[in-house]
């Protein structure tokens, strides 16, 4: 009699009671956070980059799948732009224009659906300190979910990622990776505007004049 009441009422009250699969994890995070990117058909905001000594500025514009640019304002008028087929560099104090073929497979950027699911495949997620917002960093008023991604091959470029993400809005605030060479390469990613009709003809680079081509300059082509 009794284990039949304790079944009645454990029936009558389940929906209080969590079940195992609403308990958030850092991979079922990290998918929710692909999800999100995966609704964004436009995306731009403002980008810093910190690599050891070096800083960079910049805007970065995104068009969902393939297409990436960033216009620096420091480097001044430097230029990044990705088509889905081709890398450009444009480094205007050297006039020089640096193209390099990309495959599908390796040219999309981390803060994309596409990029996002390559980390899921690369690299295993955890939460730094738990599913709950901390401040970005000590002493900041700004919160946000802390993942740590390691790398599941010695084949990645970063042996760890952090990644923070705004409990809000589910977009990425802030990577810093890692490398193999243990310099920490760190993107903050401000003033988002997402699905802006950003026009497609952003992405082709008009090169100026009397610029010089180099191409294939990181790996050499091959049949």
């Amino acid at each position: 009699m009794k284990k039949g009441l304790f079944l009645i009422v454990l029936v009558l009250f389940s929906g209080f009671i969590p079940s195992a699969q609403e308990i958030m994890t850092a991979g079922r995070y990290l998918d929710q956070v692909s999800e999100r990117y995966a609704s964004i058909r436009t995306y731009s905001a403002r980008i810093n980059i910190v690599s050891g000594g070096t800083s960079m500025a910049g805007t970065v514009y995104a068009m969902m799948p393939n297409f990436l640019r960033i216009d620096f304002s420091y480097p001044a008028e430097q230029v990044i732009l990705y088509d889905g087929e081709t890398l450009q560099i444009y480094l205007p104090g050297e006039r020089a224009i640096l193209n390099q073929a990309a495959s599908k497979q390796g040219g999309a950027n981390i803060a994309t659906a596409r990029g996002l699911n390559l980390l899921k495949r690369n690299y295993v997620p955890a939460f730094v300190v738990g599913p709950a917002p901390v401040p970005i960093e000590p002493g900041s008023g700004e919160m946000v979910v802390k993942l740590k991604l390691a790398r599941r091959s010695t084949g990645e470029g970063f042996t760890e990622i952090i990644m923070d993400i705004s409990p809000d809005t589910q977009l990425i605030r802030r990577i810093t990776g890692k490398t193999i060479n243990d310099t920490t390469v760190r993107f903050d990613f401000s003033g988002v505007s997402l699905n802006t009709g950003i026009p497609e003809r952003l992405f082709i680079f008009e090169s100026p004049p009397a610029s010089n081509m180099y191409n294939n300059f990181l790996l050499r082509g091959t049949d």
